[in-house]
């Protein structure tokens, strides 16, 4: 049975807005349904207008899909990207008898995911894995020796990235831009040379943030409750509401536990091999 195994992001990491990704050790799981024998899918399938799905015909797929997901919905941790990754790789393995995806395959589901999200850093984290840096179009992979705890806060709000992104100003200071370009470039920097001293700093940023905690200000007390209590760097996720941060292996449940108690909270690690084809499971209930 064709499947594919992807994991979720945290998208903006601060600065990096609609630039930077990180991949997260939560995954899905997907996959074609095979119409010889529909009722013994590993998991419910899905509509046509799933983001997976919609992926999956933009490049060209045929048939019906399975999901099967642990990533929350609406919270910011790339539940749509990971799906709209997910989506077009299915597609093109299709298309190649299930092969294997080559760089230019997995370009090519960047591309599709990227326009269906209107934004690639969610989607490059999900598809590459670890830390990535891109333009839209390609994406480079952020070398760090660091294997850090990522600890993630995620209330019961959700958040529309379509509504939240509309709320943004459409333009920027000079101050500001050089700000989260001196940041951006700081936080890359940082991770590469193993410099956690650095990371706090290197995470603030003045383009989006501000914007949306005004709208989640438990989410803002979130932010400043973990780094309080000593995480190396925080951010809010993606759009929001969740909120990340990063902290010394072995230490996240100690940071989990100093956050605020109305949001759920996750130790996870990052996820370095980002989407991956996968063999899926023999028939379970769904």
């Amino acid at each position: 049975m064709l499947a594919v195994s992807v994991p979720g992001s945290s998208a903006n990491l601060g600065p990096g807005f609609d630039a930077l990704g990180i991949a997260l050790s939560l995954r899905s799981e997907l996959g074609v349904v095979d119409a010889r024998a529909p009722r013994e899918q590993p998991a419910s399938s899905v509509d046509g207008h799933h983001p997976a799905s919609v992926a999956f015909a933009r490049a060209g797929g045929s048939g019906t899909l399975w999901v099967r997901s642990s990533i929350p919905i609406g919270r910011g941790l790339g539940f749509s990207g990971a799906m709209r990754v997910g989506g077009a790789a299915l597609a093109l393995l299709q298309r190649a008898d299930a092969a294997g995806l080559g760089a230019d395959g997995r370009r090519e589901v960047l591309a599709v995911a990227a326009e269906l999200e209107g934004h690639a850093d969610n989607a490059a984290a999900s598809l590459y894995g670890g830390i990535v840096a891109t333009d839209g179009a390609s994406a480079v992979a952020v070398p760090t020796p660091l294997t850090p705890d990522v600890v993630v806060w995620i209330p019961a709000d959700t958040t529309a990235t379509s509504s939240s992104r509309a709320a943004l100003p459409p333009t920027v200071s000079r101050a500001d831009a050089v700000f989260n370009i001196g940041r951006t470039a700081t936080l890359v920097a940082a991770l590469a040379s193993a410099d956690v001293a650095a990371l706090d700093a290197a995470t603030d940023d003045r383009l989006h943030q501000d914007v949306r905690f005004a709208e989640a200000p438990a989410s803002a007390a979130a932010l400043a409750s973990g780094r309080a209590a000593g995480a190396w760097c925080g951010w809010l996720s993606g759009s929001g509401p969740t909120v990340a941060f990063l902290a010394a292996p072995g230490e996240g449940a100690a940071l989990a536990a100093a956050l605020p108690e109305d949001g759920q909270t996750k130790v996870l690690g990052v996820d370095g091999a980002g989407m991956t084809v996968a063999v899926a499971p023999a028939r379970s209930p769904c």
